[in-house]
């Protein structure tokens, strides 16, 4: 699994924002190069296309609207998008027919909404890999497409979250309602607000992940489930830390409203516990659907109830 690792980010003494003469985006299929991100977008176009992306740190960002895209780091974990976005929401605005990210770092990103994001996702299919998102208001965070697909594999996300200046909170991940949302072998850590993972998706899956809280600060749920939803729980590794805004849950499905169905969503095979030094009593799995959820064999911690019916 890509666990602590990832935050070992290098990027090169040389590494500078992009500027004018600089050149660090070349179109795989033609060979062009480009010297900001929405030329090498705007390149594409209506086609599918593959943006290569040099090493260093790049204040820079991009609106997608249309065709397929791929954003690949030249070298895995040395390119970074830092501080800046686009259209005051996001370093990646999509809204094309399909996104792919690999080897991509997000980090420094605000906005006066307060939901900075290294991604936003408002209408497309979504695969991201090996990819970190730190030190930001929010990771990735979606309008909604019923039918568009979310797929997240072996990426970290660090220090992201927020709940403050009466502004509506950020998250970690944040979904509206998508069709389905896949989170696979990825990293949460140190939270500062919100939850972990929010989704107002129909289906989710969350398999061989870590959710480690122990650093967390004012946080929520881990896996928050607002609307209900079916899908499948399992494999992954939880710590709940001291400083929470609301301790009383770690999975939470069905809080803000019953719109999807959970029947069927099944939870298994996880390891739960509070972090060490913290004595309180707490529920694993929350539920106010009543939906024929399945909840199976799971390694709790001292103070932790396996289920409460909300």
């Amino acid at each position: 699994m890509l666990l602590g690792v990832a935050m070992l980010l290098a990027i090169p003494a040389g590494a500078v924002f992009a500027q004018a003469g600089m050149t660090p985006y070349t179109l795989v299929e033609s060979g062009q190069r480009f010297g900001t991100l929405q030329q090498a977008v705007n390149a594409v176009g209506e086609g599918s296309g593959t943006i290569s992306i040099a090493p260093g740190a790049w204040r820079d960002c991009a609106v997608q609207t249309t065709g397929d895209v791929a954003y690949i780091a030249e070298v895995p974990g040395k390119v970074a998008f830092d501080g800046q976005t686009c259209e005051g929401k996001a370093a990646l605005v999509m809204r094309g027919r399909s996104m792919r990210v690999e080897g991509v770092t997000f980090q420094n990103l605000r906005v006066p909404e307060g939901n900075g994001a290294g991604i936003r996702l408002e209408h497309g299919n979504l695969t991201v890999r090996q990819a970190w998102f730190r030190d930001s208001e929010e990771g990735i965070l979606s309008a909604e497409d019923p039918t568009g697909t979310v797929l997240i594999e072996k990426s970290t996300f660090s220090r992201l979250g927020r709940c403050d200046r009466g502004l509506s909170c950020a998250h970690s991940v944040y979904f509206a309602n998508y069709g389905n949302v896949v989170i696979r072998r990825s990293r949460f850590e140190e939270g500062r607000g919100g939850h972990y993972v929010k989704s107002h998706a129909a289906r989710i899956e969350v398999v061989d992940s870590s959710f480690d809280d122990s650093r967390g600060k004012t946080t929520n749920y881990m896996i928050d489930l607002s609307v209900g939803a079916t899908g499948l729980i399992t494999g992954n590794w939880f710590v709940q830390g001291k400083d929470k805004e609301n301790y009383s849950a770690f999975i939470a499905n069905g809080a803000e409203g019953h719109n999807h169905s959970a029947a069927g969503l099944t939870i298994k095979d996880n390891v739960a516990r509070l972090a060490p030094g913290v004595d309180r009593n707490t529920v694993f799995f929350a539920d106010w659907t009543g939906d024929a959820t399945k909840l199976g064999a799971n390694t709790l911690g001292p103070g932790l109830k396996p289920f409460e019916k909300r």
